[in-house]
Order: structure tokens, then C-alpha cells, then sequence
């Protein structure tokens, strides 16, 4: 009897499957690419609901934009948030607390003189520009009560770049949710979040990290199935500075002295519940070099680390820290 039943059941999950298909949506945001792939029945399309969550997340939060609540902030034009900037300064002000102060968002002005972010300078910033900039990194000095953002100087500038993507991410996903779509994978610019199973291959959602390649090229040795995750990938081999003697220097910039970050981290992958927090967390974890990592998911098991560096030999290799899946 057991038996019978259970092979209703499978029949009634088939069929509810057979019902579904995927529909895919893709495009240009954020200075990136995103695509984004559901199951949904007969027509269902949301682009147009995708957009709006686009057009809040820029308007909040877009240091491209002049007319956006960030910039506006960033000008002492306006002190009252939206919710969305709200969620993304807690999430990011754990972040700080947690990896003391090496993920900053109060760095964006010298990301900018580093021409690595929203403004460009036609000259590299010397030592007493870096010092006078440097007067003004600490999200410790600005902080809300309620919707109202209080900054200890008005020069405090804010950059959300690092975990605002990520962000977009989950309420992408929270929409789906809304909507009891059950099988999505959702990408932008390489950040993702999945659900649920491909449904036209029948199988989970197959992922895969860029390998270094720094002619431009893109291919993927490490590929496995994210299952109900996110995950959130960042990389120096494409946006980096040479000095002198040929050192490389990522365009993550140090928070404590200024400057790029010289490290042979070549790329960090994180898998966290939501995209937001891995976003974040991978850039921190670019910054901290291998030891300081290892010690910081010790008390952070919740965390999957994939890292891929260059050894001494200059030999390419990757490090799976917290059960990374494997291949």
C-alpha cells in the first residue's frame, strides 16, 4: 500500500512539473550583465516587476546616478533614507564590525582617486591626498536613528558598490518568493542566489567559477551544483594596477592605509543563505589575505570559501575552506 501511494505521488509531482517551464530574462544593470532564469506557469513574465526592483535599488543606492538617495547623501542634500538603504547600512555595518573595519564603505573616495570607482582623475593621488582622504574612513562615525543618517563630519562619503548587487540579488529572490516560484537561479554580474531545480534539464542548478585568466578569456574548471544558496565571487585578475617593479595591486583598497591592496588573492567565492552577506563578506575576505580568513570562518562555519591564488612558485591554486563543494 506504502508503495502505491508513493508512486501517486511521484505521478502528481511529475505532472505539476510537466505543468512548468523556464522562462529567461536577461540584460544589462549595474554597469554588469544579469540573467536570470525561472519555471513559471504558461506566460508568466515579470520583467517589468524585475525592472522596479532595478529602479529602487539604483535610486537608493547608485553612486552613477546624481539624483539618487546615495549621492544625494554623499552631497549633505538629504538625511532621511528609504528602507532599502536601510537594510543594506545594517548588513553592511555588521560586516565592519565583524571584520574590524577591513570591509568599509566610507573607503569610496579613495577608490575613486585610485580611479578604480565612480569619478575619474587624470593623476595617481600622492601621499597627502591619500592622508587627507584617509580623514574621513570610518563607518563607525556614521550611523542611524531611525530613517535619519547622522555623519560625526559632513565630508563622509558612502559607497555601497560592494554589497549592493548582492542585495538586488535577494529581493529578486524574495519577489519569487512573493510569488511561490519555487525554481529560479538568479544572476547578476555573476553574483547568485538559486531555488528549487532546473526544471527543462530536470537537475539542480549548475554553477561554476571563473578561473584567472587574465587575458580576458573566459573558462570554468570548478563547476557544481548551488542548491537553495547564494553565492558571491570577486576578482583582482581584471581590475588591477602594476607599479614599478611589477607588482600587482587589486582594486580593493586597504582601509587602513589608503592604498590598493597588494595581495596574489586572485579571486574569493562565498556561499552564504543570502547574496547580500557573501557579497559583502567576499570583498572583506580579498582584503584579509589566506590566515586572517582561515581564522575568521573558524567562528563562521556558516560560511563556504572557495579561494584561488598564486603560490610562491607563481603556480595557480585553489583553497576550499568550510566544506566548499566540491566538483
Amino acid at each position: 500500500m506504502k508503495s502505491y501511494f508513493s508512486t501517486i505521488l511521484f505521478l502528481v509531482l511529475l505532472s505539476c512539473n510537466s505543468e512548468l517551464k523556464n522562462t529567461k530574462l536577461n540584460g544589462l544593470i549595474f554597469g554588469t550583465f544579469y540573467e536570470i532564469t525561472y519555471s513559471a506557469k504558461g506566460k508568466d513574465n515579470y520583467q517589468k516587476q524585475l525592472d522596479n526592483i532595478f529602479d529602487v535599488v539604483n535610486k537608493s543606492m547608485s553612486n552613477y546616478q546624481p539624483d539618487s538617495d546615495i549621492s544625494k547623501v554623499n552631497r549633505n542634500e538629504l538625511d532621511v533614507v528609504d528602507s532599502y538603504f536601510v537594510e543594506v547600512f545594517m548588513a553592511a555595518k555588521k560586516i565592519y564590525d565583524q571584520t574590524d573595519g577591513i570591509f568599509d564603505p566610507t573607503i569610496g573616495k579613495l577608490v575613486n582617486a585610485w580611479n578604480f570607482g565612480s569619478e575619474e582623475y587624470k593623476t595617481k593621488p600622492d601621499s597627502l591626498k591619500i592622508d587627507s582622504l584617509m580623514r574621513y574612513v570610518g563607518f563607525d562615525k556614521i550611523r542611524l536613528k531611525n530613517n535619519i543618517l547622522i555623519k560625526n563630519d559632513p565630508k563622509f562619503y558612502i559607497d555601497f558598490n560592494a554589497i549592493a548587487k548582492g542585495y538586488a540579488v535577494d529581493l529578486i529572490a524574495e519577489f519569487f518568493d512573493s510569488k511561490t516560484v519555487d525554481n529560479y537561479m538568479i544572476n547578476i554580474g555573476g553574483e547568485l542566489r538559486t531555488k528549487g531545480i532546473n526544471i527543462d534539464k530536470q537537475s539542480g542548478w549548475t554553477v561554476g567559477i571563473e578561473n584567472p585568466n587574465f587575458d580576458g578569456t573566459k573558462s570554468y574548471d570548478k563547476v557544481f551544483v548551488l542548491k537553495n544558496s547564494a553565492m558571491a565571487t570577486t576578482g583582482t585578475y581584471r581590475k588591477f594596477k602594476l607599479d614599478e617593479k611589477g607588482n600587482r595591486y587589486a582594486h580593493i583598497i586597504n582601509t587602513k592605509t589608503g592604498y590598493p591592496t597588494r595581495t596574489k588573492i586572485l579571486s574569493v567565492s562565498v556561499i552564504a543563505d543570502n547574496c547580500m552577506m557573501a557579497d559583502g563578506y567576499a570583498t572583506a575576505f580579498q582584503a584579509m589575505g589566506i590566515e586572517k580568513v582561515r581564522a575568521f570562518l573558524s567562528v563562521h562555519p556558516e560560511l563556504k570559501v572557495c579561494i584561488i591564488f598564486e603560490n610562491k612558485n607563481k603556480e595557480i591554486e585553489m583553497l576550499l575552506l568550510n566544506n566548499f563543494p566540491v566538483n
